[in-house]
């Protein structure tokens, strides 16, 4: 059989080492648009810090070495045009101008997604950046230590917008985030984790300008020099867009059948509307646990999962797509956080009714005598106010007690109730923790408030 796969990111790249360990006999061809193969966005913080010195080491695997175990690596080659009839793509080498067709047994699309590009005057200015991609995080890392660069601007206040501020807040500069939510992070962390957090960053030179659209970059010779919202005009030597994505599926409107969102429609199984194409990545929605519907979840463990099972399916087997959780953490200077699952603040928007419960306590019992055993922790559980189960939860601390957010996805995917929860047996040694695990806690004060 002969597999092609476009895309190497996180879904493209677990499709490949799924097909290689289960049926190392076919013949792979990867595409990969870039210069760079599968490199991993979700790491560019670490470069851009200084902590990962090599920007190529962000990466997971390399030309060579995937095509030692037999697969057909081609970069800087973009698949532009699929024909589903013929069962063929149209490759363009980006390095010669040559083109060509190549034919397929299956074809599996991990085409991922692009930053979206606000459609305001001035956004073709110098000096106006993303923050996705190889080519970015090089651009970005002369930035840090520009000395024309004092002001930045960040779009957006999600995980990326988020990274861009700390970094850019880390080297120096001054940082403002603009966001047309009222909150930054609103979509992760209600508003007892988020307050916080926006005190944190301003303690340390970022402003948030929360609740403002943008309406315009202007600029001097060419570069951005302010950005002015409905609201206020900001300063900017430099402004990073992290204002969202969009999927990446242009040049598959006629191939198969995409929502109105541009994202490609899939079974439980990965297929597209036709069967011989599969779509996994940022470009599909994922099934839900909480809710038992599909949402747009953009997360690499997502697509890696996604990846595994297309695999598998392209083959024959028949395995559906597990429901998701939506897990993920993040770092805010000296504050962890991670969340899952729904949140008070997002319950409506998914038609949920849902109750919480907020817990504060220290990390470790209050004879340990050290900053990390002191630090506080907060935990909101959220549940069905019905039955009680459990569809979501938040955690931050100075002490990374992030971990305990595995344990409440799998709490989400298996309907579990905080009955369930309340008694369930955790481990207690002083050094790392309480008698009652904080979930416990919460679990007992969410069967209170049910009563």
């Amino acid at each position: 059989m002969k597999v092609i796969v476009v895309g190497s990111s996180h879904g493209g790249y677990e499709t490949v080492r799924g097909i290689l360990a289960a049926h190392p006999e076919t013949e792979i061809q990867w595409y990969e648009k870039g210069d760079f193969l599968s490199f991993l966005s979700c790491g560019m913080q670490l470069y851009l810090e200084g902590t990962v010195k090599d920007v190529n080491a962000v990466s997971y695997a390399t030309p060579a070495g995937m095509r030692a175990q037999g697969v057909h690596v081609y970069t800087e080659q973009e698949i532009t045009t699929v024909h589903p009839d013929r069962q063929t793509v149209h490759v363009i080498n980006h390095a010669t101008g040559e083109e060509r067709d190549e034919g397929y047994d299956k074809l599996v699309l991990a085409v991922g997604a692009v930053p979206f590009d606000l459609p305001v005057p001035g956004h073709d200015l110098e000096n106006v950046y993303a923050m996705r991609g190889r080519d970015w995080a090089i651009k970005l890392k002369a930035k840090t230590v520009d000395p024309n660069i004092k002001n930045v601007v960040v779009i957006g206040s999600g995980y990326i917008g988020i990274e861009a501020a700390e970094v850019f807040a880390k080297a120096g500069k001054h940082v403002t985030i603009v966001d047309m939510l009222p909150r930054l992070l609103s979509l992760y962390l209600d508003a007892e984790f988020t307050d916080t957090l926006t005190q944190t960053m301003a303690d340390h030179g970022i402003q948030a300008a929360t609740g403002q659209g943008v309406k315009a970059f202007e600029g001097k010779n060419g570069k951005v020099t302010k950005l002015i919202t409905d609201q206020g005009e900001y300063p900017a030597d430099l402004v990073i867009s992290a204002a969202g994505i969009r999927a990446n599926t242009g040049f598959l409107k006629d191939v198969v059948a995409l929502d109105d969102h541009g994202l490609i429609k899939i079974n439980d199984y990965l297929q597209t509307s036709d069967p011989n194409i599969y779509a996994v990545g940022d470009a599909t929605l994922v099934p839900f646990a909480p809710t038992g519907q599909s949402n747009r979840i953009a997360l690499a463990t997502n697509a890696r999962r996604q990846g595994r099972i297309a695999a598998k399916n392209i083959f024959g087997d028949q395995v559906t797509m597990p429901a998701v959780s939506g897990s993920s953490a993040l770092s805010v200077f000296d504050y962890h956080f991670a969340s899952t699952g729904i949140k008070a603040g997002t319950s409506e928007k998914l038609g949920v009714k849902s109750q919480s419960v907020l817990v504060t306590e220290t990390a470790q019992p209050a004879f340990v005598p050290n900053d990390a055993g002191n630090a506080k922790v907060w935990f909101k559980l959220t549940f069905d106010p019905a039955d009680g189960r459990i569809l979501g939860a938040q955690i931050m601390s100075k002490k990374d007690v992030t971990a305990n957010i595995n344990t409440i996805s799998l709490a989400i995917q298996a309907n579990l109730t905080v009955y369930d929860l309340a008694y369930t047996d955790f481990f207690f040694q002083p050094g790392f923790d309480r008698p009652w695990n904080i979930m416990n806690i919460a679990a007992q004060k969410a069967i209170d408030s049910l009563k």
